[in-house]
């Protein structure tokens, strides 16, 4: 339970004060208020530890929401395809919750479970379904901006808080409900993923999980290479994969191809990677990042350290020490 305890510091930061540049947190405020208020309902579980991840996902900070979002109010319009995305009715399913009423996913809807229910035969019932499921209210803000571009917008973000639990258990590690928690955003998300009906985007998010998992085995690899080269591409593969494939997948949402996805992608990228790097200084997390590398050109005592990945009986106080005495 930490590590679901460790979500809640994933706030909105505050409002920028007049005078300092645009804060896309307050520019975009009425899109992520219905993201978050949607979100719940697309994420409902009956268990009461899903339901209590659920309810952190829609509290999450949104950052990756926030570049979704942003990318595609820069783009929408720009693209040949934007007639034709435009034009196109939003379909249905983008607003009915991922657990429809129809489908049995838990226990059966007419079928009572009391102790006294087992001592005679029970006549099963059809259950009521409800023919007309309930739907999200229109999103407030600009028109230009898709449903699918907001689903999406809630998709990232079930990703990155996902990957968040999952790293709980290896830092912390925690029992099952952590990871079986992470699974189940991983699902919804899926769920909500396939809906839109777009394979490129279908393929650029699938795609993040694996590289998410690519980017966690890095942790144990060897650092006897360039240790620079390998802590740059897990902060890809964990971090800015995500951010880039996000801008780049609303960028296509939008009827926008080409150099288009490409200036998106790269931003998200070079985003992705910076962010990492900032974190890393604030947070000073355990293993090879780039306050450790950069402590080891002014302290070569690190450099034995790193090559055997801080595994050595001391060898995390030692790297804090000097991290400590540097000016990285």
């Amino acid at each position: 339970m930490r590590a679901l305890r460790g979500l809640a510091h994933l706030r909105p930061p505050p409002p920028t004060a007049p005078g300092r540049r645009p804060d896309g947190f307050a520019l975009l405020a009425p899109e992520l208020a219905h993201v978050r208020a949607s979100l719940l309902g697309l994420l409902g579980s009956a268990h009461p530890g899903l339901a209590h991840v659920a309810r952190f996902a829609g509290a999450a900070q949104q950052l990756r929401s926030v570049l979704v979002l942003l990318c595609a109010h820069a783009t929408n319009g720009r693209g040949a395809q934007w007639p034709n995305k435009h034009a196109a009715p939003a379909a249905p399913d983008h607003d009915i919750p991922l657990t429809r009423p129809g489908v049995l996913h838990n226990s059966h809807p007419s079928m009572p479970t009391h102790p006294a229910s087992f001592t005679g035969v029970f006549h099963l019932r059809p259950p009521r379904l409800r023919t007309d499921p309930p739907r999200a209210q229109a999103p407030p803000g600009p028109p230009r901006l898709l449903p699918t571009q907001l689903r999406l917008a809630q998709i990232v973000e079930m990703v990155h808080i996902a990957s968040v639990l999952h790293d709980g258990v290896h830092e912390q590690h925690e029992n099952k409900l952590s990871i079986l928690a992470g699974d189940f955003l991983l699902g919804r998300a899926s769920a909500a993923l396939a809906r839109l009906g777009e394979p490129q985007v279908v393929e650029l998010i699938a795609s993040v999980i694996s590289n998410q998992a690519e980017g966690e085995m890095l942790r144990h690899l060897s650092m006897l290479r360039d240790p620079w080269d390998i802590y740059l591409r897990r902060s890809y593969l964990k971090t800015a994969s995500l951010m880039a494939k996000g801008a780049c997948a609303s960028v296509a949402l939008g009827g926008c191809s080409g150099h288009w996805q490409d200036a998106a992608y790269t931003y998200g990228r070079n985003l992705g990677i910076a962010y990492q790097l900032v974190q890393d200084t604030l947070e000073h997390p355990l293993g090879i990042t780039g306050p450790v590398l950069f402590a080891a050109e002014e302290h070569p005592d690190l450099h034995p350290l790193i090559r055997r990945n801080l595994a050595g009986e001391g060898d995390i106080q030692k790297a804090r020490h000097y991290v400590a005495r540097s000016q990285g």
